[in-house]
């Protein structure tokens, strides 16, 4: 990296602490902190819902996938995408939004009760915490590699960068910032895409050397329970499934994005404009991969550029930027650069953001200071901020060892646990009988379970962990329940599932056609990962 580089990379954090500066400046209380005071359009959520998902994992890890493991079986992943927002569009976030919330554990206190509720939070931010921590790892060891930064400073830089803006800016800066390194972030993407493309010369050589059995974007053989198929259909069908209905409907980082909208039609609107989006741009770093792994079958020696050492084995998390390193001309190399701490940041300003969120709701206000003052509350919740930026910078000083695959990493973690948590919200919204001492069975269940399959089941797809987490947890939660008396039906009518959604949640619009479009995207998706197989052909 030259001058040039620097100053671009320089002027992009600048630029991130300065909006952040301005989008604080009429923040009064926690609900502006948190929500954006409810002012944010639909597409600007979800715009940011999709940048929090592309974040460095993806840009370094699916690459590397494709390069290294599985070729285009990747795209399988988000077959499940455009299905699940229909179960998070219907089954989970019209009943936290109906509840005015700011913390969706507090959904489960007013369902189970106080346990319940303490219980599940402090989950998502041991998990979420532990989590962000290998994405702070795996972006500062990229950026040690590169432009030989000592890593305790990288991660200084982003994290300390993030929590700035994140600190004054609170949710609008999280949105507003994510919109820019969404362009910045799928703009480098489709520049070093380009350039990779020509350093093999050109598409139709890029499909003629890029291994043929790669280009499958469907895998039927196996199941994934036993027999080394860790990326077949099923699993990646259904525990992808599971694991995105968790994702966006359970976890904080994302519900409370969408609980930020105008109203529930726009919180809808947001998650039906990701389910749609999302596969193109999953396609593209993919495609990012074919075009490196092409080059690379080209020119054996750029494999040596993705040792650690020598002798080592080849990390081909390095192969993205690596190749912009060699390839691409100085200030475009800036902008690539840029992208990768954007992809970084735009997933960890969300994450400080809702575990903020949850520390102040679901623990200081809940059992210490229960009605703080408006400009109390929104220092509280900045210093809380700065608490877990600070946790999570430390924890990547000690998760470099938990695996090789930086984006395997983050989805086995939050495969441990997803399922089990999706259970609980379940349990609460489509039944009646179940109580507290029930859901927390279930939780543990499916948790307990998923815990053994990890340690002593380990040629198990961690695929399915979502599954048997939510499955067991829901079922062992419901049976316990019959061991406590039963909720009285007063307490829980407005917070358990009626068939009239429109009438209930007051619906501008007619939901049932949305999620026929998702539904035909989804088989749609289907085609088109088995479509993949055939490229090769348009090189002849």
């Amino acid at each position: 990296m030259n001058i040039l580089d620097w100053t671009i990379v320089i002027a992009y954090f600048a630029g991130m602490i300065g909006l952040a500066l301005w989008l604080g400046r009429t923040q009064e209380n926690g609900k502006d902190y948190y929500l954006g005071g409810n002012s944010l359009s639909w597409w600007s959520i979800g715009i940011s819902t999709m940048a929090t998902q592309c974040s460095v994992n993806s840009l370094l890890g699916a690459p590397a996938f494709v390069i290294a493991v599985g070729g285009l079986l990747w795209l399988q992943y988000e077959i499940a995408m455009p299905l699940a927002m229909i179960g998070v569009m219907v089954f989970l976030l019209p009943f936290f939004r109906r509840q005015n919330v700011i913390s969706v554990y507090e959904y489960l206190e007013r369902r189970f009760g106080i346990g319940t509720r303490t219980l599940l939070s402090i989950t998502f931010q041991f998990f979420r915490a532990f989590a962000t921590g290998v994405t702070v790892y795996g972006t500062s060891l990229v950026v040690e590699k590169l432009i030989d930064m000592p890593f305790w400073l990288a991660v200084l830089i982003l994290t300390g960068v993030t929590i700035v803006y994140d600190f004054f800016g609170g949710m609008k800066a999280v949105v507003f910032s994510d919109l820019i390194q969404m362009a910045i972030l799928y703009s480098g993407i489709v520049l070093a895409l380009f350039f990779a493309v020509d350093a093999v010369g050109g598409w139709s050589e890029v499909l003629r050397n890029f291994p043929a059995e790669k280009f499958r974007g469907l895998s039927f053989e196996g199941h994934g329970l036993g027999d080394n198929h860790t990326f077949a259909f099923l699993p990646m069908l259904l525990g992808c499934f599971f694991l995105y209905m968790s994702y966006y409907g359970c976890d904080q980082t994302q519900v409370q994005r969408e609980l930020a909208s105008k109203n529930l039609d726009d919180t809808n609107l947001s998650l039906f404009m990701n389910g749609l989006l999302r596969f193109p741009l999953v396609v593209t770093y993919c495609l990012l991969g074919v075009a490196i792994g092409a080059y690379l079958s080209l020119h054996p020696e750029f494999l040596e550029l993705l040792r650690p050492a020598p002798g080592l084995e080849a990390n081909y998390n390095l192969a993205v930027p690596v190749f912009v390193l060699h390839h691409l001309p100085h200030g475009v190399i800036g902008l690539i650069i840029v992208a990768l701490f954007a992809a970084a940041m735009s997933s960890l300003d969300s994450t400080l953001n809702s575990l903020s969120a949850t520390t102040m709701q679901d623990l200081v206000q809940r059992f210490w200071l229960h009605h703080p003052e408006p400009r109390t509350e929104l220092l509280l919740s900045r210093l809380t901020t700065l608490f877990w930026g600070l946790v999570c910078g430390a924890f990547s000083f000690v998760v470099g060892n938990f695996s090789a695959s930086i984006i395997e990493a983050i989805n086995m973690i939050g495969s441990l646990v997803n399922g089990s948590i999706l259970a609980v919200f379940l349990l609460a919204i489509l039944t009646r009988r179940t109580n507290g001492f029930g859901a927390v069975f279930g939780f543990c269940l499916g948790l307990a379970f998923n815990f053994y399959l990890w340690l002593y089941q380990p040629e198990v797809s961690w695929l399915w962990w979502n599954v048997f987490g939510c499955v067991l947890g829901f079922c062992g939660g419901y049976l316990a329940s019959f061991l406590r008396p039963a909720p009285s039906w007063d307490t829980i009518e407005d917070l358990v599932f009626h068939r009239n959604a429109r009438d209930f949640f007051h619906y501008r619009r007619a939901w049932p056609r949305y999620h026929a479009v998702l539904a035909l995207y989804a088989a749609v998706l289907v085609l088109a990962c088995a479509g993949m197989r055939y490229l090769p052909q348009l090189a002849e």
